[in-house]
């Protein structure tokens, strides 16, 4: 098997509440807690979790718009987190992210013509015909029409501005890009038009995705692998017909029993989970979803569980699925 164009390592990302006192360290909220994942080249890779869980920290800390706490990233057999600022600069050309909000993320003072300029110009590339040139190709490719490239981003639906900052990531020409929640925030017909385009978009040009989003429905759409987060921590990773078909954490049980059932005549029994999400600046101790498990043992309220393989390919935090059990079904398998 080829190497992952992404692999991340006990990636971390805190976020202080209070001062230090005498070297001791104060309260912290830790966001993203100790995950870790790969991706493949020319995989889609689907993040999703509630609001609130660190998948959007996530995508940001990997590409280091926020500065990790700890971990490693290793992109394209770079270490990002240890380049300097320069040469994560010309790194970042391989690397781009899709913001969740079109119209925050782009610069209201600015055409599109300038907008999809900005980065050709900032990393030196083409003179100004050449420039020209990219930038037509660019609008053709995502859909937008020539006299589109003078008007200013008010002036656009809000799913023509996601297609403006498709193509703004798309500019570069990178392996992978962050998809953070690129549909969330436009109309459901909108939402289909958007997720074919970057399906398309990843055939034509080779692309990596890490899609990050909430709704199940687009992610198994767009996936070819997922990853559930809670509490800032990643509790299974599976392909997404086995994640669907046999999930195995208590926590993707509860969340795909909330999918919507097309056929009227199906009937899915719901999962229905008590109690709140625990502040992330205040973790349970052992597992961080025994608070609201309606399977909880005494274990799971005194070690946390590690990430480890329930079936091929298939891994879950769980203390459901103890060493013994995935030793055998590995051995088997």
């Amino acid at each position: 098997m080829s190497e992952p164009l992404l692999q991340v390592e006990h990636l971390k990302k805190y976020y202080p509440i209070e001062r230090k006192w005498f070297g001791k360290q104060g309260a912290v909220v830790k966001a993203v807690d100790d995950i870790s994942f790969s991706v493949m080249q020319g995989e889609t890779f689907g993040l999703v979790g509630e609001s609130g869980c660190g998948k959007s920290t996530t995508g940001r800390a990997l590409l280091r718009l926020i500065e990790p706490t700890g971990g490693q990233v290793r992109f394209d057999g770079t270490e990002l987190t240890a380049l300097s600022a320069k040469e994560l600069r010309m790194k970042r050309r391989d690397m781009q992210i899709v913001f969740q909000d079109p119209f925050s993320s782009l610069d209201p003072r600015h055409t599109v013509q300038r907008i999809l300029e900005e980065p050709l110009i900032v990393h030196g590339i083409g003179d100004r015909q050449e420039r020209q040139r990219m930038i037509r190709e660019l609008t053709d490719v995502v859909g937008l029409a020539q006299s589109h490239l003078q008007r200013y981003p008010h002036q656009f639906s809000g799913g023509q501005r996601q297609r403006i900052g498709i193509a703004r990531a798309l500019s570069l020409r990178p392996k992978l890009i962050v998809a953070d929640e690129p549909v969330s925030a436009l109309d459901v017909s909108i939402q289909s038009q958007v997720i074919n385009l970057l399906q398309d978009l990843q055939e034509e040009f080779g692309l990596t995705y890490l899609f990050i989003a909430h709704d199940l429905s687009v992610v198994k759409h767009i996936s070819d692998r997922i990853a559930v987060m809670y509490l800032g921590r990643i509790i299974e990773i599976a392909e997404k017909d086995k994640l669907y078909s046999a999930p195995r954490h208590p926590y993707t049980q509860a969340l795909l029993s909330a999918v919507p059932e097309p056929d009227p005549d199906m009937r899915r029994a719901r999962i229905l989970l008590q109690g709140e999400v625990p502040s992330p600046a205040d973790a349970p101790v052992g597992c961080a979803f025994h608070t609201r498990c309606p399977k909880v043992m005494d274990i799971c309220r005194a070690r946390r569980p590690e990430l480890a393989e329930t079936g091929e390919g298939h891994l879950a935090a769980c203390h459901l699925y103890p060493d013994t059990l995935q030793e055998d079904e590995r051995i088997h398998s």
